[in-house]
């Protein structure tokens, strides 16, 4: 776990001088100053109010104990085990089997789960699904994952305002200084978001892993979700979630985009921001639990 909370740091420092550099290369020593002050605003914000972006970019929408008491069986046997407070429960209308946690901490957390994954999966495979959601919060990952995507997003926004300031303020007059700092700029205009996206990918994975262990760990036992993993991934390749955004789709326990056009097919690990399901499938069942 150290380790991993090591790594994550690393990675939030690195997108962090992404943006600032990004900031620079548009505006010299003064975007210094921008990059960082973008960065803190937007790490702020994605603090406050990640929870809120996430549910109603999911169009979740919340349900209570009497709608559907297994759901807040299973989750409040979950939360006493791990010794945190109950999260509030949503059900968003996708018919896309997935699930996401997202929040600034255990006290403000939102669990949702898709009307697919109720119709395909048993309860005691929601119940793996639901240890790994509540071991991210546990963990603190929903925050962390917010705060890379909003990062990410950021450097993509000023990757483009240096294609534009390239443009307008390049200089028109031939000199090779000119040329050269409008070639640095398309640089950074390309090579910003691309660090960004690999960066955020990496922790993304990692996170992925440790919830899985996590949740494994919560449960006594890793075949539950190993099952729903399977489940998972196979219809989330066949059932497309129109609705999903691709700065969104780190939250989510499976890869929601896989069934667009395209997104299934089988890109370099380093681009995913999910482990591959058969890997995370044989990691649960290779643990060992001792009583």
């Amino acid at each position: 776990m150290q380790l991993n909370n090591l790594k994550t740091a690393l990675i939030l420092a690195l997108l962090g001088g992404v943006l600032i550099a990004a900031g620079g290369a548009i505006y010299g020593r003064t975007g210094l100053v921008i990059g960082l002050v973008l960065g803190v605003v937007i790490t702020g914000s994605s603090y406050w109010f990640s929870d809120t972006v996430a549910v109603r970019a999911a169009r979740a929408v919340p349900v209570s104990e009497a709608e559907m008491p297994e759901y807040y069986a299973v989750v409040r046997d979950l939360t006493t085990r791990a010794g945190m407070p109950m999260p509030r429960l949503y059900v968003t209308p996708d018919a896309q089997p997935n699930a996401f946690a997202t929040g600034r901490n255990p006290r403000h957390a939102a669990v949702a789960v898709t009307q697919g994954i109720l119709q395909i999966c048993t309860w005691d495979e929601l119940r793996g699904v639901l240890a790994h959601e509540i071991s991210h919060v546990g963990n603190r990952d929903i925050l962390i994952s917010s705060v890379a995507a909003t990062l990410a997003m950021a450097i993509t926004f000023l990757a483009r305002m240096a294609m534009w300031g390239g443009l307008f303020f390049g200089g028109g007059g031939g000199d090779r200084r000119d040329e050269d700092n409008f070639i640095g700029l398309l640089a950074m205009m390309i090579l910003a978001p691309m660090a960004a996206f690999l960066l955020r990918a990496a922790l993304s994975r990692s996170r992925e892993f440790e919830a899985d262990r996590s949740g494994a760990r919560l449960l006594g036992d890793g075949e539950p979700l190993a099952r729903a993993l399977s489940k998972l991934d196979s219809g989330a390749r066949q059932i497309p979630m129109p609705t999903a955004r691709p700065e969104m789709a780190g939250l989510y326990i499976v890869n929601p985009l896989a069934g667009r056009q395209g997104g299934g097919l089988n890109l370099p690990r380093w681009f995913s921001d999910h482990p591959p399901t058969p890997e995370r499938i044989a990691r649960l069942r290779s643990m060992s639990f001792h009583p």
